[in-house]
């Protein structure tokens, strides 16, 4: 998951996600820590917190754009 990513390229902390999300900061940090997995609800509104589609959270691959012919 990219959510550390696109938080800290936001500028935000995790203060402010979780205030922008509506979601607690301890279990932001869960999540971010791989230590809990989101719930498709969760997920949705963490994506609205950091203005992006759900879907940039979960589907990318370091170092490689996917769905991109000759990206293997």
């Amino acid at each position: 998951m990219q959510i550390r990513r696109f938080r800290e390229g936001r500028g935000y902390t995790l203060e402010e996600l979780a205030e922008r999300s509506g979601l607690s900061f301890r279990g932001l940090i869960y999540i971010e820590h791989g230590q809990r997995s989101p719930s498709v609800l969760t997920l949705l509104d963490i994506a609205a917190g950091l203005d992006v589609e759900p879907g940039e959270l979960v589907n990318h691959i370091p170092g490689e754009e996917s769905g991109k012919p000759g990206s293997q």
